[in-house]
């Protein structure tokens, strides 16, 4: 299946563009895969985003996009890359994907928030893509749901952008909308 590249960048992109592209997106339906062949494989997916085989680092960004179009995570919290003919698990140390970049939209609640992941997927916060807030070593971990209950761990760029965003419109409690939803970027109590 040959992976399409990535945009470069959000900056080049209006959020409607983003949106299209995020729908267009097509991906196996793993979900529906259900092999008889099981086992594990040396990959982990490291807290930064990158990907690992047998402890050295994936370099060919094609290979990871690859790979990401085929992981699904299951019932029990493990990650695993699923065909039709084999699932193979794999270690997740935080969250399979990481938002590398948000581009922001609009005021208040009418506010659109697109992300890009470092796989190159196109996301739009909103109710079916929720933002949520952890904590971490006493440090904010913001999340975005990607799909099937995986995450994207937000890192620290977008996250101030976020921060910066929270902090001009005097929300209270501090957060952000994006697609008429409002997103607490407090951990929860």
């Amino acid at each position: 299946m040959p992976m399409t590249a990535p945009p470069p960048d959000l900056s080049r992109l209006s959020l409607s563009e983003i949106a299209q592209l995020a729908d267009g997106q097509h991906l196996p339906p793993v979900d529906q895969w259900h092999p008889a062949k099981s086992g594990r494989i040396d990959i982990r997916i490291a807290r930064d985003g990158s990907w690992y085989h047998e402890g050295g680092v994936i370099r060919r960004e094609n290979m990871v996009r690859l790979f990401s179009s085929i992981l699904r995570k299951e019932a029990d919290g493990s990650h695993v890359l699923v065909t039709p003919a084999e699932k193979l698990t794999i270690e997740v140390e935080d969250a399979p994907f990481v938002a590398v970049e948000v581009k922001s939209e609009g005021e208040g609640r009418d506010r659109v928030l697109g992300f890009r992941l470092n796989t190159g997927d196109l996301i739009v916060a909103g109710k079916d893509h929720p933002i949520r807030m952890d904590e971490r070593a006493g440090e904010p971990s913001p999340y975005l749901e990607v799909r099937g209950g995986m995450e994207a761990l937000i890192t620290r760029n977008p996250y101030y952008d976020l921060a910066e965003i929270a902090l001009a419109e005097d929300a209270s409690p501090i957060g952000v909308w994006s697609n008429g939803v409002f997103f607490a970027l407090e951990p929860a109590a």
